[in-house]
């Protein structure tokens, strides 16, 4: 047989392999570890909303085909949430998508609203498939870059405003920002606003840790900022908030023009999902402010206890505001590449870790910083602190 001339791979995401969780993933499985790599919870959510689940299957709701914009009540829902949470008035019949979790929204909104050639800025570290999907869309990664700053990362306004050219489509931003867990600020959202208006840009907002702040920060939408409702498309998802990662229910709430631009990539993709659990996710966000603030608080003080064992342990540590995630500096262990650290890690301690260098497009910024999760339970960490005490 001849061989092929050209590579199978499309060569816009011929720059993305397997991805490091399933890597670091199956590390953990092969050889007994701690996972505290790929940022999921080990526990299910609410018993009353995995029971709104069941009920919605056995009556026969979502069972086929949902409404391709997304059940008229999950609608309805997130509606009453960024208007009851953030004074943000959305139409849930024409400014509310419901898509397959945060990652088809942010592709979604990609496809829909970049075309090749377009620049599009993103907030360094950024989340893997943010890379992948301006890749399949066209256009053309800016990368800004987060750095450290005393206890936290922080954004360089001014080389937001300089990454800005004739050719910038959109900002791409994340706030909680994972994987630093730093939490933008009031004045810095304004600024970027500001930027956003005056340079005629659109924002798309990952947004899908807004209930996880801890201590003084708060979450501000981007979209309540003056001239950006207009302009924003803001995403965020079930997943985080309720601990239901694999039901995969995400939104999107943004103007009616933007909201057509987004479904028309979007139907393309899933079409439609989650039919039962779309239910389920609308009596969801009707939970008690109770809930909300209980969980904020039993993960501050998981957040607590790992970031104490990993400074015990030897690490920087860059306690988050946000997020379910700790990014730690291995410089003071003697280490400087974050990628063989954290293959080595298993097998030294029996615990799994992400290096950040992969969400970089700078990866040398990126080298000596590793990020740990802390959405386990009590136990597992405390586990995973023994572990690390070895080092």
């Amino acid at each position: 047989m001849a061989a092929m001339t050209r590579p199978p791979l499309n060569r816009r995401l011929a720059e993305f392999g397997t991805t490091i969780f399933a890597e670091m993933s199956a590390l953990a499985v092969s050889t007994g570890s701690v996972n505290l790599g790929q940022g999921f919870p080990d526990t299910d959510g609410p018993e009353a909303i995995a029971e709104a689940a069941v009920r919605a299957i056995r009556d026969g709701r979502g069972n086929q085909y949902p409404p391709g914009p997304g059940v008229p009540e999950l609608r309805t829902a997130v509606a009453d949430h960024q208007r009851e949470r953030y004074g943000l008035a959305y139409d849930p019949d024409t400014e509310v998508l419901v898509t397959a979790g945060a990652t088809e929204a942010i592709a979604a909104a990609l496809l829909g609203l970049v075309e090749p050639g377009d620049e599009v800025i993103a907030l360094e570290p950024y989340y893997d498939s943010y890379a992948a999907c301006v890749a399949m869309a066209g256009g053309t990664r800016v990368p800004v870059t987060l750095r450290p700053h005393g206890d936290r990362f922080v954004l360089d306004l001014d080389e937001l405003r300089a990454a800005v050219t004739d050719r910038t489509r959109l900002i791409l931003l994340n706030t909680p920002h994972n994987p630093t867990g730093t939490v933008l600020t009031r004045d810095e959202l304004a600024a970027i606003a500001a930027l956003a208006v005056e340079r005629d840009l659109l924002v798309v907002t990952d947004e899908v840790y807004e209930h996880l702040v801890f201590d003084d920060a708060e979450h501000i939408p981007i979209a309540t900022f003056p001239g950006m409702r207009e302009r924003t498309v803001t995403i965020s998802s079930a997943g985080k908030t309720f601990s239901f990662t694999g039901w995969k229910v995400g939104w999107v709430t943004a103007a009616p023009a933007l909201v057509t631009a987004v479904r028309s990539a979007k139907q393309y993709l899933t079409y439609v999902s989650a039919g039962p659990f779309q239910y389920a996710i609308a009596e969801a966000l009707r939970l008690p402010g109770e809930y909300f603030t209980g969980l904020r608080d039993d993960l501050r003080a998981k957040r607590d206890l790992l970031a104490d064992g990993l400074a015990q342990a030897g690490f920087g540590v860059f306690r988050p505001r946000g997020t379910y995630f700790i990014t730690t500096d291995i410089r003071p262990l003697g280490e400087r590449d974050g990628i063989e650290f954290c293959r080595a890690l298993p097998g030294r301690c029996g615990v799994v870790a992400i290096p950040h260098a992969v969400f970089y497009d700078h990866r040398e910024q990126g080298a000596p910083f590793v990020r740990f999760a802390f959405c386990k339970r009590t136990e597992v960490l405390q586990d995973a602190v023994k572990r690390l005490a070895t080092l």
